[in-house]
Order: structure tokens, then C-alpha cells, then sequence
């Protein structure tokens, strides 16, 4: 009897075990339901200028590597004039370089404008990974591609400035006018999420 149970008990256990693997190798999401979700007339022109920068869907922490790596994506500084970078627990600092530079210049116009001032720069480039983590806990995240997923979009909350979680309509005013001037150049394209109080921001390939 106790032979007939351990032939049964070991593959068993040897089953259990390598579902458990396999499990964790799979990745959150399901690329092909992904790619079924169609963007919004609004949202369609941020992720065309998200593609012209011949950077491929960015999948997980090794394809942001690669980028990396090759000197495609560059570290974003915490602080700088005019903007502060929040703890980032679903995206990474890392964009390409004309995302990079656009944002020090709106900061700089921002800081100048407001003498002295800063906002807070609240997500940045993030994989399908760290998107597909972020939906656990925040049902509004997007469903389907993301500019962000290209390294191109960040997001400025219009509620914290100076490091202060606050509302102040004057500064958010002051925001908003650098956001128009640089859409009005072409240089990028901008959409107010009044669910997550920030400006999601696309650089475009100018």
C-alpha cells in the first residue's frame, strides 16, 4: 500500500511543480488582446508618434535593457529645473533622447514662467509588464498599447507642484500654457486625464 501511494504521491507532486514554473514564466498579459484594442480618435495620434521613433513595443525589463544598451533610451535625472521625478513604481525614468530634451525645455519655459517654480513629473516609460502590474491596481490603466510603451509619453500631475500634493489652479494654469505652446509648435501632443490628475504628454518625432 505505502508503495502503490508514493508512485502516485512523487509524479504528482513533480506535475504541481512544473505547473507552478511554468506559471511564473508566463507573462501577465495576453499580447493578442492587447493588440485587439483599438485606440481612440484622440489617443490614435500619440501612439503614430510613438512609432516613428523605431522603437519596438516594449515587452519587459530586457527589451527596455537593449534600448538602453544601445544608447536608444537615456536615464531621466530625478530633479532638474523646473520638474521632480516621483517615486516611479510602474514605470521606468528612461526615454529617447528627444523625449528626454523636450521635457527639460517645458520645465525650464515652466520654471522661468513661474520664477522659479516646479512640477512633478508622476510616469514615464513603461512595458507591457509594468502596465499589465499597474491594471491590478488601478482598473483605469489602459487595456491596450500605450505610448508610453515606446519611450516617447510621460505624464505631469496637475495637483502636486513644488513637491506638494495640492491643488493650485495658478500653477496648473501656468502648466498648461508651456503644454500649448508646445503642442502649437509641433512638438507634442497632449491629453488632460482628469482620473488620474495628470497631463499625458507625447513627444512627437520632429
Amino acid at each position: 500500500m505505502r508503495k502503490f501511494f508514493c508512485v502516485v504521491f512523487v509524479p504528482f507532486m513533480s506535475s504541481l511543480y512544473y505547473s507552478q514554473g511554468a506559471k511564473k514564466n508566463l507573462p501577465c498579459y495576453d499580447l493578442s488582446q492587447v493588440l485587439k484594442v483599438e485606440p481612440t480618435a484622440l489617443y490614435k495620434p500619440h501612439l503614430d508618434a510613438s512609432k516613428s521613433f523605431g522603437v519596438k513595443l516594449l515587452k519587459d525589463s530586457k527589451t527596455v535593457q537593449k534600448y538602453v544598451s544601445s544608447g536608444k533610451f537615456h536615464a531621466i535625472k530625478k530633479t532638474g529645473k523646473g520638474y521632480r521625478v516621483q517615486r516611479l513604481d510602474y514605470s521606468r525614468a528612461f526615454m529617447v533622447a528627444k523625449a528626454k530634451t523636450t521635457l527639460e525645455k517645458m520645465a525650464a519655459r515652466f520654471s522661468k514662467e513661474t520664477k522659479g517654480h516646479t512640477f512633478t513629473v508622476s510616469s514615464m516609460t513603461r512595458t507591457l509588464e509594468d502596465q499589465c502590474r499597474l491594471r491590478k491596481v488601478n482598473s483605469n490603466a489602459s487595456l491596450g498599447i500605450s505610448s508610453h510603451n515606446y519611450g516617447n509619453s510621460f505624464d505631469i500631475s496637475y495637483i502636486r507642484f513644488n513637491n506638494v500634493l495640492k491643488y493650485n489652479p495658478k500653477m496648473e494654469a501656468a502648466l498648461e500654457k508651456v503644454l500649448k505652446y508646445y503642442a502649437n509648435a509641433g512638438r507634442i501632443y497632449y491629453i488632460k486625464e482628469k482620473q488620474q490628475s495628470c497631463y499625458h504628454i507625447t513627444v512627437r518625432n520632429y
